[in-house]
């Protein structure tokens, strides 16, 4: 008679409901450049919402070469990169809820070819798992990543990012930070000195001053001699405006609901939030409600946010007959004059948005039709509201809900897209 099997030693897929996985650590090895460690997070960001159900991905090559920042007709410099890429290892050491390890190794890439101006690359399925889960892996905003003009920088922000929920990333054995920065095995590094005055130092100062975290680095001395280094991690309230995407904590306030009550969008009133803080989108709403009806509420709130509208000061009191003559006089005054800074906005923003749209439309028009197919998907992966994403689908590059959205893609892409445009 086979004894019964306890659940607690059970493993894998038949355990899958029951295990919670915790913070985990999945490192790339940091011997990529610059631009090949954000051509491996543009790569991802593509692939990304078909990873686990696809077992390959496509993206336009030139559409991918000027993502990243290669000149759009530099095949060999991609190709190196896509070499690179192949012969880079991921590895993660992570632990189930019952505290055993679980640890693994990948390429970074499983394999990549370039065929008729397409992009062909796959992940492992064991690396695809991981880098699809939040909880292990964090996705690298591309607008932070466009920000760093040092390898080294990108690579420390990567590594600290995912763990900017516990404060730390935990201690790092030196060794294994020379290996995550890319200096493992160069003689000069192995002096502490030297990989703190050349490495540590700079990549803080770039991390601090461009992306949404403060770091802090902690050493820890084993006799006289360096052993261990972990970096304490808080949010930069400076620059959280570029990583916007979990908002939680935003949603929770009264503000929010606000926007929320008035047809605002969630990312656009996260934004607003985000960027000028609730104390002052709170007054601009009262301000919006003082002024009775308006056509274009969300438009006529944008415009106060951005030119500061404020309520006219009270008037000191005088004799009755008097209060009642300045009240009409202001009251005609403030509806005249609501009413042509209501005309002026929509009138503004029409123009504005019209402009944009036709832009936008010329540059798609003056792409491939590979290129176009390469470039839809890539910006329905760009978006993270699913109403964006509705609207996109079914209108495509006309649809005007999604124009700032389309602005920053194509920014992306081509940076001097809107030159001249407002």
């Amino acid at each position: 008679m086979n004894p019964t099997i306890p659940h607690d030693k059970l493993t894998g897929a038949l355990r899958r409901q029951s295990v919670k996985k915790n913070v985990a650590a999945i490192h790339v090895s940091g011997k990529l450049t610059l631009l090949q460690r954000k051509l491996s997070n543009v790569l991802l960001l593509n692939a990304y919402d078909t990873l686990v159900t696809r077992n390959k991905h496509q993206i336009d090559a030139r559409t991918l070469c000027m993502m990243v920042g290669y000149n759009s007709n530099d095949m060999d410099t991609l190709k190196q990169s896509l070499r690179s890429l192949a012969e880079t290892t991921a590895e993660w050491d992570m632990l189930d809820a019952n505290g055993r390890q679980e640890w693994g190794v990948s390429a970074l890439l499983s394999y990549a070819k370039l065929s008729g101006g397409v992009c062909e690359y796959a992940y492992s399925p064991a690396l695809a798992e991981k880098l699809h889960d939040p909880k292990v892996f964090a996705l690298i905003n591309l607008n932070i990543q466009r920000r760093f003009t040092s390898g080294h920088a990108l690579a420390l922000y990567e590594n600290c990012y995912r763990f900017v929920r516990t404060g730390s990333t935990g201690w790092w054995p030196i060794d294994l930070f020379r290996r995550l920065m890319g200096v493992d095995g160069s003689a000069y590094y192995e002096s502490f000195k030297h990989l703190n005055a050349k490495i540590i130092k700079p990549a803080v100062a770039e991390v601090n001053k461009t992306s949404n975290i403060l770091i802090t680095p902690e050493l820890h001395k084993m006799g006289r001699q360096v052993s261990e280094v972990r970096f304490l991690i808080k949010e930069n309230p400076q620059l959280a405006m570029l990583d916007i995407d979990d908002g939680e904590g935003l949603r929770q306030g009264p503000v929010y609901a606000n926007l929320m009550e008035l047809g605002v969008s969630d990312r656009l009133a996260r934004q607003w939030i985000t960027e000028h803080g609730e104390d002052y989108v709170s007054e601009k709403i009262v301000y919006l409600k003082g002024r009775g009806a308006v056509d274009s509420p969300i438009g006529y709130l944008q415009a106060a946010l951005r030119n500061d509208y404020k309520a006219a000061a009270p008037a000191e009191p005088t004799s009755k007959a008097k209060q009642a003559a300045v009240k009409r006089r202001e009251k005609s005054v403030a509806a005249d004059s609501a009413e042509a800074e209501r005309a002026a906005v929509i009138e503004e923003e029409r123009k504005a948005r019209a402009q944009i749209m036709a832009r936008i439309q010329e540059i798609v028009d003056s792409r491939s039709p590979t290129q176009r197919d390469a470039d839809r998907r890539l910006f329905l992966a760009w978006l993270d509201d699913e109403l964006l994403k509705s609207e996109f689908s079914r209108l495509g590059w006309k649809a005007a809900l999604c124009a700032r959205e389309m602005v920053a893609f194509w920014t992306d892409l081509i940076p001097d897209a809107f030159d001249g445009a407002d």
